[in-house]
């Protein structure tokens, strides 16, 4: 049984890839999709589609309304959401995103690290589980195939 998992957090390095090997090194059976993780692309997609646009406050709306649209389609098609919280960033979409997932009753991760224990609390109180690393979060999807 194929699993499709949505790797929702922040885009500026490589936490997806470790994960996806780390996965494949286990044989788990999983798909991935995730956010637009070209971060420029993310950022002008309202203007590549829908053209110029009249100043920043419109730019930025207009890639919100596609990037939000992008990431519901994919959400709700994803049997578990992965949701990764790191210290370096601040991660407003993260925690859309693993508000979402919450939201619409979706199996969710959250990983975290222990400094952001209480930042989160709330929001880890929520989800079904909360770990401090990917490892951990694949052990808790590898036992759903024991």
């Amino acid at each position: 049984m194929e699993l499709t998992v949505y790797l929702a957090g922040q885009i500026h390095d490589n936490w997806r890839d470790e994960l996806k090997r780390l996965a494949e090194e286990r044989k788990l059976p999983l798909h991935f999709v995730s956010p637009q993780t070209d971060h420029e692309r993310s950022d002008n997609i309202g203007e590549a589609i829908l053209g110029k646009q009249p100043n920043s406050l419109y730019k930025d709306e207009t890639a919100s309304k596609i990037n939000n649209f992008r990431t519901q389609v994919l959400m709700e098609k994803a049997d578990i959401v992965i949701t990764l919280f790191g210290e370096s960033y601040k991660q407003w979409n993260t925690a859309m995103d693993a508000s979402q997932a919450i939201a619409l009753n979706k199996p969710t991760i959250i990983i975290r690290p222990e400094s952001l224990i209480h930042p989160l609390k709330e929001l880890s109180e929520k989800a079904n589980v909360t770990v401090e690393t990917i490892e951990q979060a694949l052990d808790v999807i590898q036992y759903i195939y024991e």
